[in-house]
């Protein structure tokens, strides 16, 4: 390494050092182009300064809206529209030092889009691609066993994320939408098994996604695709009963 290169590195580490957010310029120049309202640019780049700068990998709606002078319920609007375009989505990490499960906010599907644009846009003459993906590098993906999820399905998610708000009575967390987004993209559930699975959760009471996910596992063990069949399950796991989240447990 040449002393130019020490001292760039010193330079960067040093402005790290005192809460600065390297933003990278493809970001500005396509946001729109991505899809990107003002508000949810903003958005992205409070979820980097709450990381980069203060060290807050999962920053509450609550806190989001503080900074930028709306309610948390727009926040999270917000956020599950970033999570539906595979904008943003959350990794689930394990702290090797405690052993503890936590969230934090992914914005790699920003950054992979951004660079598509300037590809779209034929920027492969003139540098601009390899900038992009240059910069791209300055945030590394997540590594190891991080949970994330493919673009969703457009059709059905919205829809989806409304019944699931009305039968809860209350707006979902963005953990509850990645949560959702997840049993269609990355465990394929049917979306009219998520739906059923949610009526028999309401049917026992048990309005929470563990409950509900407890149930998708136990058709999918058992090879149950369709409402029919987990109809067909229950009756057979109860004896006759008419419930369809048997085996869920408690």
């Amino acid at each position: 390494m040449n002393a130019w290169q020490e001292g760039k590195r010193a330079g960067m580490a040093e402005a790290m050092a005192e809460g600065g957010v390297y933003v990278p310029g493809i970001l500005l120049r396509t946001y729109r182009a991505c899809g990107l309202s003002d508000t949810e640019a903003m958005l992205l780049l409070q979820l980097m300064t709450y990381r980069l700068a203060e060290g807050n990998d999962f920053p509450t709606p609550e806190q989001l809206a503080s900074r930028m002078g709306v309610t948390p319920q727009v926040i999270g609007q917000l956020l599950q529209r970033l999570m539906k375009d595979g904008l943003l989505t959350i990794d689930e990490r394990i702290d090797e030092a405690s052993g503890i499960q936590y969230e934090r906010y992914n914005w790699q599907g920003w950054l992979q889009r951004a660079v598509a644009v300037l590809d779209e846009e034929g920027g492969r003459g003139d540098g601009r691609l390899e900038a992009a993906a240059s910069a791209q590098s300055q945030f590394k993906p997540i590594a190891g066993g991080a949970r994330t999820t493919t673009q969703p399905q457009v059709e059905t998610m919205p829809n989806l994320f409304k019944l699931f708000e009305r039968e809860f009575g209350r707006p979902l967390s963005p953990m509850e939408c990645e949560t959702i987004s997840g049993w269609l993209d990355v465990y394929n559930y049917p979306d009219e098994l998520i739906r059923f699975a949610l009526k028999e959760a309401v049917f026992a009471g048990k309005l929470h996604l563990r409950y509900i996910d407890r149930i998708l596992i136990e058709w999918s063990r058992n090879r149950v695709t369709n409402p029919d069949e987990a109809r067909a399950h229950a009756r057979r796991f109860r004896g006759g009963g008419s419930g369809a989240g048997a085996g869920a447990g408690q």
